[in-house]
């Protein structure tokens, strides 16, 4: 008893669903003329192409509504359709893909009523739009209505057919009025409906930039759809505004990285980039910046402690202040560079975990006390300028980067210490190198003298006199002395 009773429990559990069609609930009454169905062609008679409807009654079309431009059916059995109801009865569903041929009115203002697409050809462009040919009748189609974007060309639009909803029959069809732009809108409206399902984080696809923004620029990606990418994402280098990088107009590859819905409107928010569809610079910086090289750069910002240097796309290095010239103290950057300036830089270090590169102005320019003591040996009269004077002595520059100390000392003790205390800064003056300290970077200066007089004194000093040909003889004299 028990093995019957459960075999009879699926013919009892079937759902309401099952049973309210077993008893005639999926007939065709459940459609209306104007509904759209996508169905599947079950079978392709001679004149008629039977196609499911979802209901218990199949529907069917005429083949000629089937047919491509050549002539050709342009369906087969298996494949699916979309087609609108224009008459629904019992056991009868009448498909069409748009009413066409020739029509009586009340079949135009049932297509207006269901919003059943008709087939018009646009004949002849009219004063504010076409006359378009609907039914072997003439209607209006308004410019606006013609297409979803206004086109100063209406000469595209003649000899073209298309399908067209009926908006208004009146006078007895003397006064027909058609739009292709609705019918549009719902087809895009479903179109976007589509390529949104498909979108997401990652993908890659073209579009075309339609406006520029400070923030960054908005581009199409599909009709009616567009992302923005943000200034940040427009390239890996620095970039103040999109007009550096992009153009209205201009087609892009673009790489989706956000997906949102505006929490007011519900509308989709698509973020955008184009600089990561290309590596990050700064996986490879190592391989390509070694410390000690010499690279050009563009100075693309100043700060407070330096100037930051793009030495490649998307590799910025930093200048500190401090080594920006060895020729004279900088306090501000923009005593040496601007943005915009290109320059010769060293690289000192490189640190790609950080993403941070040290670069110096003044080591490609040369550390000027490098073979100072070649250039001034002692003993050697120099021409300086006045720099500044202190309680010790008198600071003379010698060249950039090198200044000397006239001791206050020695200065006493010159023969015209009179006429050099007169001397003002950026007043020139003759002095005498008495001794170098590279190491310091400190050369001690005293009055000039002339020829061999400067080599006595110097001697004197317990210096060694160099340059002249008596300091030559003196060092050979004390030689031959001692070997002696």
């Amino acid at each position: 008893m028990d093995m019957d009773h459960n075999s009879d429990t699926p013919e009892e559990e079937q759902s309401f669903q099952d049973l309210l069609e077993a008893y005639g609930g999926g007939t065709a009454e459940t459609l209306r003329v104007g509904d759209k169905i996508r169905g599947r062609v079950i079978s392709v008679g001679r004149e008629m192409i039977f196609v499911e409807t979802g209901t218990k009654v199949d529907g069917v079309v005429e083949k000629a509504d089937l047919v491509d431009p050549d002539g050709n059916l342009a369906v087969k059995e298996g494949d699916w359709v979309e087609l609108y109801v224009v008459s629904s009865g019992p056991g009868e569903v009448r498909l069409s893909r748009a009413l066409s041929g020739q029509g009586g009115i009340d079949l135009l203002k049932d297509a207006a009523r269901n919003g059943v697409p008709v087939e018009g050809k646009v004949k002849e462009p009219c004063k504010g739009g076409f006359h378009v040919e609907v039914m072997q009748r003439r209607a209006f189609c308004p410019a606006s209505q013609i297409d979803l974007r206004f086109s100063d060309r209406p000469e595209d639009h003649v000899g073209k057919t298309y399908m067209f909803l009926v908006t208004r029959v009146e006078e007895g069809g003397k006064n027909i009025v058609v739009s292709r732009r609705e019918l549009l809108k719902r087809e895009m409206e479903k179109a976007k409906a589509e390529f949104m399902d498909k979108l997401q984080v990652g993908t890659e696809l073209e579009g075309f930039v339609r406006t520029l923004m400070p923030y960054g620029a908005f581009v199409e990606l599909f009709p009616g759809v567009e992302g923005m990418v943000h200034l940040s994402e427009m390239s890996w280098s620095r970039t103040e505004k999109p007009e550096e990088v992009l153009s209205a107009g201009e087609k892009v590859r673009v790489k989706v990285t956000g997906l949102q819905k505006d929490k007011e409107t519900g509308a989709p928010r698509i973020a955008l980039s184009i600089k990561q569809l290309s590596e990050d610079p700064w996986e490879t910086v190592a391989e390509i910046f070694k410390e000690g090289d010499r690279v050009s750069g563009t100075v693309t910002r100043c700060a407070k402690f330096g100037a930051f240097v793009e030495i490649a796309p998307g590799i910025e290095g930093l200048v500190h202040v401090s080594e920006m010239s060895y020729k004279k103290r900088i306090l501000r950057p923009e005593e040496v560079v601007n943005p915009g300036d290109k320059v010769q830089v060293m690289v000192q270090e490189v640190d790609a975990l950080k993403r941070r590169i040290s670069l110096s102005l003044k080591e490609v320019e040369g550390d000027p006390w490098a073979e100072v003591i070649h250039r001034y040996p002692v003993g050697q009269t120099i021409q300086g300028t006045i720099e500044k004077r202190e309680r010790f002595g008198i600071f003379v520059r010698i060249e950039d980067g090198v200044t000397g100390l006239l001791p206050a000392s020695r200065l006493k003790e010159a023969a015209d210490a009179a006429s050099i205390e007169r001397l003002k800064p950026g007043d020139p003056i003759r002095l005498t190198v008495e001794s170098v300290q590279p190491q310091e970077r400190k050369i001690t200066l005293g009055p000039a003298v002339s020829g061999d007089e400067g080599d006595w004194k110097a001697f004197a000093r317990g210096q060694k006199p160099q340059g002249t040909v008596l300091g030559e003889k003196l060092m050979e004299a004390m030689k031959k002395n001692k070997r002696e």
